[in-house]
């Protein structure tokens, strides 16, 4: 509290949410290996959120199905690498891959704006989907992890179809898969609305009344300065492409 007198404690301004309505986490991306002689997590895309990886350490691939066709991406230390909403992406783990996730949207992507690459079969039941998709609570790590691997083999097993697909027909084949995905999340929307003007759209409209004020010579705006930090959580949860590590403020 250095520098801000005792008697106006009460003065002090929030502290700031993270910046631009994103959210960061530290990923390992798994080392299970797979069928196919790989190691790595579990294809999927987002429906709504941009992503981006900055990797810190280890060596690996960002595969990618996209309007730009198929692709890999090499991974090292010092990479970084982002795709937009409708991209599937697989990551491959060749050593020690590990790295730092900023996603849009903070809060979307927990919400289930994230669809797997399930087989068809899977992708045209949404109750089906959710038992496959979801990770065991209050279970054993030895448990969550089990179950962990068996929803990325199944990702995998129908990332094979569409890797294919996409190869033999182009984009239609991924715009099928786009379909099916809009399909699932559509139920989820509504709740997302909701959670993207509480942490994205209030931080723009900040900035909008802040130029506002700026263009008519007020510093009104500059009121609100202040600093926050987090601190890591304990132990690491399970997540789409390896172990997590999440920050204690939630908007992180």
């Amino acid at each position: 509290m250095n520098g801000w007198p005792v008697d106006r404690m009460d003065q002090l301004p929030p502290a700031p949410g993270f910046p631009g309505g994103t959210a960061v986490t530290g990923l390992r991306v798994y080392d299970w290996e797979s069928a196919d002689g790989l190691c790595g997590g579990s294809p999927h895309l987002h429906t709504v959120s941009s992503e981006a990886y900055v990797v810190t350490a280890g060596t690996g691939e960002v595969h990618t199905l996209s309007m730009g066709g198929v692709q890999e991406h090499g991974l090292a230390a010092g990479s970084l690498v982002w795709f937009s909403p409708g991209t599937i992406h697989r990551l491959v783990n060749r050593g020690g891959l590990t790295l730092n996730v900023i996603m849009s949207n903070a809060g979307l992507p927990e919400a289930g704006d994230a669809v797997l690459t399930f087989p068809r079969r899977i992708l045209q039941d949404p109750d089906l989907y959710a038992a496959h998709a979801l990770l065991p609570r209050d279970a054993e790590e030895s448990d969550v992890a089990a179950a962990a691997r068996r929803r990325r083999d199944l990702a995998l097993e129908g990332y094979a179809e569409l890797h294919t697909s996409v190869l033999r027909e182009g984009t239609p084949a991924l715009q099928e898969f786009h379909r099916a995905a809009a399909r699932l999340v559509r139920p989820r929307v509504g709740q997302w609305k909701e959670l993207w003007a509480a942490n994205v759209q209030s931080q723009v409209l900040a900035t909008e009344q802040a130029l506002r004020e700026l263009a008519d010579g007020s510093a009104v705006s500059l009121a609100g300065a202040a600093v926050a930090s987090s601190e890591q959580r304990a132990g690491e949860g399970f997540g789409m492409c390896g172990r997590l590590t999440t920050w204690e403020d939630s908007r992180l």
